[in-house]
């Protein structure tokens, strides 16, 4: 289950993407907009920022732009930095210790599948398929 950041990264990214020809959007802005403390908010943006998503500029004149055209960002990634892992089952996580019933799971092709079929999906919906509706 995705938390409210991780859906709450993909509102402010959908909001930049709308009003990119504005230039720098205050924080206040974004968060009058979509409804979203502005506390809870610099949290996203910072790590969207960090990890160059946006760029961010302090002051006068100051707010966040998007580093990239809308269809650059796959929805996927936006997801993965503010949640972290996509995976389904703990044992699939990229820092999991090894499983000694790997071998034997028999669930585990299901997660396995079902962690691609969602990574694949969340990698082929760009932000600007959001803005777009072409969902």
């Amino acid at each position: 289950m995705f938390t409210t950041k991780g859906r709450y990264a993909l509102r402010v990214m959908i909001d930049l993407a709308e009003h990119e020809d504005s230039g720098y959007i205050p924080l206040k802005e974004i968060a009058e907009r979509q409804m979203i403390s502005e506390k809870y908010l610099e949290s996203i943006l910072k790590s969207l920022v960090r990890a160059e998503l946006l760029k961010g500029l302090r002051g006068k004149g100051g707010g966040y732009i998007l580093t990239r055209k809308p269809s650059e960002y796959p929805v996927g990634e936006i997801i993965e930095i503010v949640e972290g892992t996509l995976a389904s089952v703990a044992c699939l996580t990229s820092d999991a210790e090894p499983c000694e019933k790997a071998s034997n799971c028999q669930t585990l092709p299901l997660w396995q599948n079902l962690d691609k079929i969602v990574h694949d999906y969340l990698y082929t919906v760009t932000i600007a398929d959001l803005v777009n509706k072409n969902v």
